[in-house]
């Protein structure tokens, strides 16, 4: 076969490959994924159930995905397959329609213009709303006789108001509030769900925005403010899914149509209080929720009531899925640190052949250094959407500059002495290479490539934003619910998994070290 030949068959056969593959994995598989807020990874787990339950499909989970955008690219782009939205969120965050209607109306928009635009669909309303609302300590309501939004503006310069982060940025957030209301607030906070409810209850904010179905109001004494000028819209929980999906798995609209008006407001909040106080994860409240609806079968519970109120026996109760998460975070360090060793190591040979060039383009690779993490991984999801893909790419670039600097500073100052020695022998330039400056800089190397590591095993925790899994699982999750036993079962294995990998490479730095007089034999 012609070179010619050869170039054109080998992309065709890729081509194929790939659509082979996808085809494969569309014909039984379908990813549910969740926003990374207690109340999404609920009803995404109860989507997962329902469809083991009730249909032949193999059922992927990509929970705590970091907030709307992220989820929706994700979608779009074919990484997840279906996730609970609400309407209201569609339609001002994903539209950018800044006036709403009544409920029905609401839906019927999105769920057009969706289709229209994205050829996504919104299946029939699960029963609630989950709104936004503004709440005030009860002694501020009782003292200023607060009763609706409007009536906190003379004295909104002299309070502190407590805000999630999507909700400072988004128009049918503070921004739109601002607008609508003419507030302007003497303090901003921004702050995790969890930690709003815990500052207000220490005092330290007087306003807070709340959710309508979160579990945690019961425990509270707070008073809601009307919103007298209709500035929120409807709220309404959907699942949102692709509709190439729902053609080539129709079972799914069905299936998940039997939720449809299942839900109320006070079932939701009953749920989620399980799940934000009652130390429950997602799996038995969600299998539990499920038979009280009589659409699985009593026994269908995912594992029972594991109790995250003290470590150890939590770690050990829940050994099983560290272990997946470990191998994971593992994994994914590891392929990130064997792509920057291919990549560094012989880049930093070449820049010392041209030292002219070496500096600006170390600089360079050193910026990607500057970049934060979350942000790194959030600009891969356009290009490789979510998942292991994007994050391996990600950590691939955090691990570069490490291991490209310290090759080329180690094969640059590798003992000039012995250099000149072996080149007076009539050594090659590559032979001077191979057996006298990379063995006097494997040690020089190494240490780059265990700061890379050390560093990779860290912000790999932050893959779980993306839908990566790993350790950073627990982590994100703790976050959200401010317990302290889920945030360490995530932090302190990682931890360990850091120290291990730099002991296992410290090990392979001293057995690359050249040999000197004091070894003996």
């Amino acid at each position: 076969m012609s070179d010619r030949h050869r170039q054109r068959v080998a992309p065709l056969g890729a081509g194929l490959l790939m659509v082979f593959c996808s085809s494969v994995l569309a014909s039984d598989t379908v990813v549910v994924g969740s926003k990374n807020f207690e109340e999404s990874r609920l009803l995404a787990e109860m989507f997962a159930q329902l469809l083991e339950a009730r249909t032949e499909l193999t059922v992927e989970r990509r929970f705590g995905l970091a907030g709307t955008q992220v989820c929706f690219e994700a979608l779009r782009t074919g990484a997840i397959d279906v996730y609970p939205e609400y309407t209201g969120t569609g339609l001002v965050s994903l539209l950018g329609v800044q006036r709403a209607a009544g409920a029905a109306e609401v839906f019927h928009r999105v769920r057009g213009e969706f289709a229209d635009r994205w050829d996504l669909w919104w299946l029939a309303p699960l029963g609630f709303e989950n709104a936004y609302e503004i709440a005030v300590s009860r002694d501020l309501a009782e003292q200023e006789k607060l009763q609706r939004i409007s009536d906190l503006r003379p004295l909104a310069a002299e309070l502190v108001a407590g805000f999630g982060y999507e909700f400072v940025e988004r128009p049918d957030g503070l921004p739109g509030l601002q607008e609508a209301y003419g507030l302007q607030f003497g303090s901003v906070r921004s702050l995790q769900q969890a930690l709003k409810y815990q500052a207000a209850r220490a005092g330290e904010i007087q306003v807070l925005d709340i959710y309508t179905t979160d579990g945690r109001l019961a425990l509270l004494d707070l008073v809601v403010l009307e919103d007298d000028r209709g500035f929120f819209p409807p709220y309404e929980a959907a699942p949102l899914v692709r509709m190439a999906t729902l053609q080539t798995h129709p079972e799914v609209g069905f299936v998940l149509g039997l939720l449809a008006g299942a839900l109320d407001a006070s079932t939701m909040r009953g749920l989620n209080l399980r799940i934000q106080e009652g130390g429950e994860s997602e799996g038995p409240v969600a299998a539990s929720a499920l038979v009280d609806l009589e659409l699985t079968e009593p026994g269908a519970e995912a594992g029972g009531r594991v109790s995250r109120r003290s470590l150890l026996p939590y770690l050990w109760s829940d050994r099983g899925r560290l272990l997946q998460r470990t191998a994971r975070h593992l994994g994914l360090t590891l392929g990130a640190l064997t792509l920057g060793i291919l990549l560094a190591l012989p880049l930093g040979l070449v820049l010392e052949r041209n030292r002219r060039l070496a500096e600006p383009v170390i600089r360079a690779v050193g910026l990607t250094q500057t970049i934060p993490s979350i942000a790194l991984l959030a600009f891969m999801i356009p290009l490789f959407g979510v998942g292991v893909v994007p994050a391996l790419v990600a950590l691939w670039i955090y691990s570069l500059f490490p291991i490209l600097r310290n090759t080329y500073t180690g094969v640059r100052d590798a003992a000039p002495a012995a250099v000149q020695a072996g080149m007076a022998l009539g050594m090659t330039d590559g032979q001077v290479l191979r057996q006298v400056r990379l063995p006097l800089a494997a040690p020089v190397i190494m240490a780059g490539v265990r700061t890379a590591a050390v560093i990779t095993v860290g912000t790999a925790t932050l893959a779980a934003f993306i839908g990566a899994g790993g350790l950073g699982e627990p982590i994100v999750t703790g976050l959200q619910l401010a317990d302290t036993t889920l945030i360490l079962s995530g932090a302190l294995p990682a931890a360990l998994l850091a120290l291990l990998v730099d002991l296992g490479l410290g090990w392979l730095e001293r057995r690359l070290r050249p040999y000197s007089g004091s070894q003996t034999s």
